[in-house]
């Protein structure tokens, strides 16, 4: 069994973005928490900051249960997630907490600030996870740095509206229906979507984005990742390993 964290920075944001993979991983039996750095208090016209994230929380719970998975908030400010010291040690001791063997965590470039921070502060707390001067909180240093991958950004753009192209796929054709259901769960967002974001129907745009980039690889549902590898992260492919037959290796 392979412990997998999936750290993104909004309830809602794995379940766009990778949960048919981890719903693949979680039914091949492997561990799976998800954690998001903030409530996404900010994603309400209707609801008080402290109500929404009491409500998106509840929403995310929900959606991580389907598969099995746990869920937790590092509790990071909505559109407050910088990379400071405070922040790293947070999130530093929520990849503690989860004693990954790997992790995922959002695009280095996307559209979001709150997204840019967290892979950021993801990236560094992964260096910084097995350091066990590094002082967080009552979790132990981990023995070894976990393994490192991003999505895709929200789009497959970045900031400037350019593409970013994965370096490998997962199909996810044989998960799609549950990766919508995990979505469904996050009621709240869907009048917030509307009005920031001109989204009328988030299943829709989700399930569009999962085919585009689907026929980037040949296949109907696909989603998309790269390995952090730089100095002195894991080389090992192993997220592609753990992915068996619905790994998609080359774009066409």
């Amino acid at each position: 069994m392979t412990r997998i964290l999936a750290l993104h920075a909004h309830p809602d944001d794995i379940e766009t973005l990778a949960a048919g993979t981890l719903a693949l991983l979680a039914a091949a039996g492997h561990q799976v928490s998800i954690v998001t750095a903030t409530a996404g208090e900010c994603g309400s016209t209707q609801f008080t900051p402290e109500e929404t994230a009491v409500i998106r929380r509840g929403e995310a719970a929900q959606a991580a249960a389907m598969i099995g998975a746990s869920y937790d908030c590092v509790g990071l400010p909505d559109l407050g997630v910088f990379n400071d010291d405070i922040s790293r040690r947070k999130v530093t001791e929520a990849v503690r907490a989860a004693r990954p063997d790997l992790v995922i965590t959002a695009a280095p470039a996307d559209y979001h600030p709150d997204h840019e921070a967290i892979s950021l502060l993801v990236r560094d707390a992964c260096f910084a996870a097995s350091a066990p001067n590094y002082r967080t909180g009552p979790a132990p240093a981990l023995a070894a740095m976990p393994h490192l991958y991003f999505t895709d950004p929200i789009g497959g753009r970045d900031r400037a509206g350019q593409p970013v192209p994965p370096q490998f796929g997962v199909d996810i054709g044989a998960w799609l229906a549950t990766k919508r259901a995990m979505l469904a769960c996050h009621r709240s967002q869907t009048e917030w979507l509307a009005k920031q974001h001109a989204v009328d129907d988030p299943l829709a745009a989700m399930t569009a984005l999962s085919a585009k980039r689907g026929r980037d690889f040949g296949v109907t549902q696909a989603e998309g990742f790269r390995q952090y590898r730089h100095e002195p992260y894991p080389k090992k492919p192993l997220l592609q390993e753990l992915i068996g037959p619905a790994l998609l290796k080359v774009a066409v």
